[in-house]
């Protein structure tokens, strides 16, 4: 009976893990990081817009301004002598050297006596850009459809543009 019991607690204790035993349990600690980077901002250059110029409309064409500010019309459309034409200029903020794109959307100008609007689309002088130092502009061409039925009369609009890191 002394085996048996003798037996029994051999067994026993052969069958209880070991606490604390060496190669049994291991711990390190992890690390982590966080960066938080400057916000994209897009400013309108004071003063700036898209001027499309003075014209006659004729029997209907276009006005197209370059992203340098170069105008050109197209169909029966014509300058009138003096007449200007202007790009766009926005400036950005972010991130030193983060890379960005740009995108801009078509837009109208209205008249704000007759409440007739002509539609253009626009043309980013880039679709992407770098942040050098924190900073970058770029600027913004368009062409203008224009009827030929438009009263005379001084056109004002908008559109947006927009910048998102990549």
């Amino acid at each position: 009976m002394k085996k048996i019991i003798l037996a029994s607690a051999i067994a026993l204790v052969s069958a209880t893990p070991a606490f604390a035993a060496s190669g049994n349990t291991s711990s390190a600690n992890g690390a982590a990081t966080a960066t938080i980077v400057e916000p994209i901002v897009l400013n309108h250059t004071p003063g700036a817009a898209l001027g499309f110029g003075r014209f006659t409309t004729g029997t209907g064409g276009s006005i197209t301004v370059s992203a340098a500010g170069v105008g050109t019309v197209g169909g029966d459309v014509a300058f009138v002598p003096g007449s200007t034409n202007a790009a766009d200029a926005f400036g950005v903020t972010g991130d030193a050297g983060r890379a960005f794109s740009i995108s801009t959307a078509s837009g109208t100008v209205t008249d704000p006596v007759s409440s007739t609007t002509m539609s253009f689309t626009t043309t980013p002088s880039a679709v992407a850009g770098t942040l050098t130092g924190g900073s970058a502009t770029f600027t913004v061409g368009g062409t203008l459809t224009v009827l030929g039925s438009e009263p005379a009369g001084a056109y004002t609009g908008s559109y947006n543009a927009t910048v998102t890191y990549n």
